[in-house]
């Protein structure tokens, strides 16, 4: 637990001991200065708007939709965006830190431009997933969950990012990359490295989710509307 004190400029830690808990005080003001946050007015804009979308009495109901705005402008969440948000819904700034931890869409600290996450649940582990996650970690020299100095790449390792049928699957921040292999997943980073973001979707020249070996279903045009509707007994027709 921590806290603030207002006016003071002191950020308090607990400490255990041997004697007990203990609590002490550092000098917060620069740090708090220097994570100073406010919106945008194109944010805020958007955030006004939004709240219109709410009763009054249901508005922390936008608090992940504000918690993203707010990362998406700052690129992470500092605990001063958390607590900006929380004004705006007037609620306690605890509730929307523990919001923000919870979700793992929310970053509490820098992250890189792209984040790199590769999932390894076990659609995409039979497929090679845990494979990719090795390649990526070898070509960008990461392990999970590190940045790169150069504050270009994160590195994850996801669990189900929702495309099953399409294992292996990553996703580089809002885009998804399916039926991946080693060879053209290292061609998706090379061209992030060079500032070159590829088109998402499959890698496998298929559009969507259709069966990579072709067609297996509605191999023939439908019949068209009443189609065997004469065929039907009369329904006055008693039955023998």
């Amino acid at each position: 637990m921590f806290g603030l004190l207002a006016g003071r400029g002191f950020l308090t830690l607990p400490r255990a001991g041997l004697l007990g808990p203990r609590r002490t005080k550092l000098d917060a003001g620069n740090m708090y200065d220097k994570m100073k946050f406010e919106f945008t007015k194109e944010n805020q804009a958007r955030i006004a708007s939004m709240l219109t979308w709410y009763p009054a009495e249901e508005r922390r109901g936008a608090l992940l939709p504000l918690l993203d705005i707010a990362q998406r402008q700052h690129g992470w969440l500092p605990i001063t965006a958390v607590v900006a948000v929380a004004e705006l819904l007037k609620i306690d700034p605890m509730k929307a830190y523990e919001t923000a931890k919870y979700y793992t869409m929310f970053y509490m600290k820098p992250r890189g431009k792209f984040v790199v996450s590769v999932c390894t649940s076990t659609p995409c582990y039979l497929r090679g997933g845990d494979e990719l996650l090795k390649a990526c970690s070898k070509m960008l020299r990461l392990q999970p969950g590190e940045t790169s100095k150069d504050m270009q790449f994160t590195l994850k390792g996801d669990y189900c990012l929702g495309a099953c049928v399409n294992a292996p699957v990553a996703s580089v921040n809002d885009d998804l990359y399916e039926d991946l292999t080693e060879v053209s997943f290292e061609s998706i980073l090379s061209d992030l490295k060079c500032g070159r973001v590829p088109p998402a979707g499959p890698c496998s020249g298929r559009c969507s989710s259709e069966p990579i070996d072709g067609q297996t279903t509605l191999l023939m045009e439908p019949p068209p509307a009443g189609y065997g509707m004469r065929d039907l007994d009369d329904p006055g027709k008693k039955c023998k």
